[in-house]
């Protein structure tokens, strides 16, 4: 009878030890527990820690109450202005109100990720391709703020942030997109290039007034161009010219230019080619004759021989005297 009486207790206390055992949960610092007795779920989620429940009549879910990073699926799509596009983006939600999650939808991860996909095709149809390209920030807003309206007040879910990963394009279009952007490149170089002549030719114009204000500027600037590049190691040879010589000139001949009876005059132009011209005929001229056959040259003073006695110019109607000798020779008129 002893016996059997320590053995029922054994059994006794082997079976309440089971139910203590099945009667205590442990619940993770990230996680809460929803408590179902019979069947209703308990308003009051367990916290963290250890936990006791009827092994019988209550079952615990748990939930994990951290921040979850879901990718979604590369969604296609027409965008306001009629371009075929393909968008795929990654959102982060978590658990805010787990009683919800647990009673109000069967799968939460599997209904964010199909709200999330008719979420992004359409916001892809209500924005152009230009948006979707460069304005991201605000489709991402648009995104969760079309997300969190259809999770957070029925399913307790709450959407923290939503991105558009990538959005691709046909081959076509990034060609022409391409094109657009070479096209806009050029434009600005032009505006800018334009932009710095028209600067510049504005400070020279008024460099040009202050240099006519005062011709001893302009006069020290041609003497330092002239030193900057004779600085240089070339074997061009600058000779300055001054201008106020040109100008004199200029006045000189552009004083009168109808020609008089018995005072013809010309322009500086015409002078100086005349003089080279003639020059040219006197070089010609002394290779071949000698030096008593060479006509005078208008404006230019007489050769002078060797031992330096200037000649006399011919006359056609003079004959020539000749002692024989140039050291005592004497002309007659």
């Amino acid at each position: 009878m002893a016996e059997a009486l320590f053995i029922l207790l054994g059994i006794l206390a082997f079976l309440v030890f089971i139910l203590i055992v099945a009667s205590v949960k442990v619940v993770q610092q990230v996680e809460r527990g929803v408590v179902f007795r019979l069947g209703k779920v308990q308003p009051q989620f367990r916290a963290p820690g250890l936990t006791l429940i009827f092994p019988t009549i209550d079952r615990m879910t748990k939930v994990n109450m951290q921040t979850v990073a879901m990718g979604v699926p590369a969604q296609e799509g027409i965008s306001q202005d009629n371009v075929s596009v393909r968008v795929d983006a990654v959102v982060y939600f978590r658990v805010i109100d787990p009683v919800k999650a647990i009673v109000n939808v069967q799968n939460y991860n599997w209904a964010i990720s199909q709200v999330a996909q008719t979420s992004l095709r359409s916001v892809i149809g209500q924005a152009d391709m230009q948006q979707l390209l460069s304005e991201r920030e605000t489709i991402n807003a648009e995104l969760q703020r079309i997300m969190d309206q259809a999770t957070e007040a029925p399913w307790g879910i709450k959407i923290q942030r939503v991105e558009i990963k990538d959005v691709s394009l046909p081959e076509g279009m990034k060609r022409s997109m391409a094109r657009q952007a070479e096209a806009e490149r050029e434009r600005r170089a032009r505006i800018i290039t334009a932009d710095g002549e028209f600067q510049a030719s504005k400070r020279l114009a008024a460099a040009a007034e202050v240099m006519a204000q005062d011709p001893a500027s302009l006069q020290l600037r041609l003497l330092q161009t002239v030193v900057e590049v004779a600085a240089e190691k070339n074997s061009t040879l600058v000779m300055p010219f001054p201008v106020e010589l040109l100008r004199f000139f200029d006045r000189a001949a552009g004083g009168d230019q109808t020609p008089r009876e018995g005072n013809p005059r010309t322009n500086l132009a015409e002078h100086i080619a005349k003089a080279e011209e003639e020059l040219a005929k006197a070089d010609e001229a002394s290779s071949i004759a000698s030096a008593d056959d060479v006509p005078p040259v208008p404006g230019l003073e007489p050769r002078k021989d060797k031992m330096g006695i200037t000649p006399p110019a011919e006359d056609s109607g003079t004959p020539k005297q000749d002692t024989g000798q140039w050291g005592g020779s004497s002309y007659g008129d």
